[in-house]
């Protein structure tokens, strides 16, 4: 059986995956000694907070094509199956290295690749009818993160 998801799903995957990202920076910053790492992981947290509120704000702007729904769901599963697939492939519970900030940044840029890869594939699964388009805002947000990752990855060798 194919599931073809509208916008609206991944947008809903999205704020997910962005509550996951804060979550994880935050746990990072409780692990960290250096203030200015610990500020840097806070700011991080706060961008993916700011992030999940750009995703609801695009959400509530889809227009009611992009927001029907692609399969007979009487009993609201779609929901809860969307959360468990957002917590499960990006940002998910596992054991990080947060001794070192060089290792933090690497697990970060990894879940942000991860997300990306994910956006990629979620892509194919929305039909263009369906606002296929607008999940390029979500990956140039994703690629953001990388770059400023990347850059205090370089800083910190």
């Amino acid at each position: 059986m194919s599931y073809d998801f509208n916008a609206d799903d991944v947008f809903e995957m999205a704020e997910q995956i962005e509550r996951n990202g804060a979550v994880f920076y935050r746990k990072a910053a409780a692990d960290v000694s250096d203030p200015d790492g610990v500020n840097f992981l806070l700011d991080l947290a706060a961008m993916e907070d700011n992030h999940e509120k750009t995703f609801a704000n695009m959400r509530r702007e889809l227009s009611e094509t992009e927001k029907v729904s692609t399969a007979f769901d009487p009993d609201n599963e779609a929901a809860a199956y969307l959360k468990a697939l957002a917590d499960t492939r990006i940002f998910f519970e596992k054991e990080i290295d947060t001794t070192s900030m060089h290792a933090i940044l690497k697990a970060a840029i990894l879940a942000e690749k991860d997300s990306i890869v994910f956006y990629l594939g979620m892509k194919d699964l929305v039909p263009e009818a369906l606002g296929q388009s607008r999940l390029d805002d979500i990956i140039k947000e994703e690629m953001s993160h990388i770059k400023l990752l990347s850059r205090r990855l370089v800083a910190t060798k």
